[in-house]
């Protein structure tokens, strides 16, 4: 994981470019459960920088409503907060989510 970092403030998510469909298809994750995750603590985030080549990415480590944890990597367009993926934790993810 890289460096962590605090989201930056943002107005809204942007869904284009068919990642909703992809998170679901792949992870079963929906955009409702991904945007939960911002608005939930404990929230643990930080940067993603062997994946920041083309645009600052971004991860966060958090919990859906229902308490479904969470692995997000994300980047800003503007204001809005873009999820690029979506996923269940790694058992490595949950430890150090949970310490």
């Amino acid at each position: 994981m890289g460096d962590t970092a605090t989201v930056p403030e943002f107005e809204g998510f942007d869904w284009s470019g068919g990642n909703a469909e992809k998170n679901w298809e792949r992870h079963r994750v929906t955009p409702l459960e991904a945007e939960q995750v911002f608005f939930n603590t404990p929230l643990l985030q930080g940067t993603d920088p062997a994946h920041s080549e083309m645009e600052k990415r971004f991860y966060a480590l958090g919990q859906t409503d229902e308490g479904r944890e969470l692995f997000i990597t994300f980047t800003m367009r503007g204001r809005r907060l873009r999820v690029v993926s979506a996923r269940a934790m790694s058992r490595k993810e949950r430890r150090v989510y949970r310490s």
